[in-house]
């Protein structure tokens, strides 16, 4: 080894036992940025990456909880820092983020280090955020990062007596968007902001289905509904047009209207679902657009629907999303078995003949209108 490779390692070692910080041209750090990341090097890593998250189509409620964690992230200070603004860390070209964020520093265990008081479920999400940026700039994300683990909650749905009580508050309601919002969600299980998003345009009322722009993850479907929800929709038609007439848009396709003439957003929507909980006596943390969404789901799978199909209609990337209302089905699954033990093969046969077959149809077909007059 040559003079000048031996005083380079013997740097390397002093550094290591003193316990003082590498420079980045000693350990060629500033080599190593990932060439995908050489041409934007001396651009502000901020608003590159979130260039990034656009282009991967992440929804705008994903991007602005990432942000979240990036701030906090590049705010956490190390020993010799000092107090680090979010203005100039934001400022921060590529190059120089890349060996900021580096997860070896110690920067990471420091941040984490703050999460403790959080929820399980937030701090993987926030954990899944910086772990993106990470990636991006070209690290790896340590062993020793451990996701803290959480129990897993199944989706809440509506029993039977709850969503009969649900209609009645529905059919009650002065609210004119209740039957129609509510019906539509219940009949296609929609998301609340793909419902939101819904224009006149986008429905087929001959075909009975509607098509989805711009769901989540930027993906397009189509999603059917009943004749039934088609006479709820033109029911509502001339209320709309008479919201719209008021606040002098005619220009605006919303299928949706509030009673200023406006989109309907999320959050309207909630406070209507908070309503109908009071009015049918339902806990509101158990209504809200997404347990309708839920419900949808699950009796599909009790009428015999497999889960290829319901991945497609509620537009789940990964049918592992949709393998969970598998295990909601525990309370049909009790049903089904102790009306097998009531109704043994013979004895189905003789009440049939009586005309009590007849009435269990009856019984089941007034259960499915239930469900899609909602």
């Amino acid at each position: 080894m040559n003079k000048e490779g031996r005083s380079k390692e013997a740097l390397f070692d002093s550094a290591g036992r003193l316990g003082q910080r590498f420079y980045s041209e000693d350990v060629g750090l500033s080599d190593s940025l990932p060439s995908r990341l050489h041409r934007i090097a001396e651009l502000q890593w901020h608003e590159c990456w979130l260039q990034q998250l656009r282009s991967e189509k992440k929804s705008a409620h994903t991007i602005r909880a990432y942000d979240v964690a990036a701030r906090t992230f590049s705010t956490t200070s190390l020993p010799g820092d000092g107090t680090l603004v979010w203005d100039e860390s934001s400022r921060m070209p590529v190059r120089d983020f890349y060996l900021f964020a580096d997860p070896n520093n110690g920067r990471m265990d420091a941040w984490m280090n703050g999460l403790g008081e959080l929820k399980p479920t937030t701090i993987n999400a926030k954990i899944a955020a910086l772990t993106h940026l990470l990636k991006w700039l070209g690290h790896i994300v340590p062993d020793w990062i451990q996701r803290p683990s959480r129990s897993r909650s199944l989706p809440k749905t509506l029993g039977r007596r709850e969503l009969e009580r649900l209609r009645i508050a529905v059919s009650e309601s002065e609210d004119p968007l209740a039957m129609p919002v509510s019906t539509l969600m219940l009949d296609t299980g929609l998301r609340v902001s793909e419902l939101c998003a819904l224009d006149i345009d986008d429905i087929d009322k001959e075909d009975l289905s509607a098509l989805v722009i711009g769901g989540k993850g930027e993906k397009d479907r189509t999603v059917l509904f009943t004749k039934n929800s088609v006479d709820v929709l033109e029911s509502w038609e001339p209320i709309r047009e008479s919201r719209i007439r008021e606040s002098q848009d005619a220009g605006l396709r919303a299928m949706f209207v509030s009673s200023r003439g406006r989109r309907i957003n999320p959050r309207s929507i909630q406070k209507m679902m908070d309503r109908l909980a009071d009015a049918s006596d339902i806990p509101k943390s158990r209504l809200s657009p997404h347990t309708l969404r839920h419900t949808f789901a699950t009796g599909l799978l009790e009428r015999g629907a497999d889960l290829v199909t319901i991945q497609r209609l509620l537009g789940h990337s990964s049918i592992a999303t949709t393998r969970v209302y598998l295990e909601i089905g525990d309370q049909t699954l009790r049903e089904i078995y102790h009306r097998a033990q009531r109704n043994p093969p013979s004895a189905g046969l003789e009440s049939d003949a009586n005309g009590e077959g007849e009435d269990q149809d009856k019984e089941e077909e007034q259960t499915g209108r239930i469900s899609t007059e909602l």
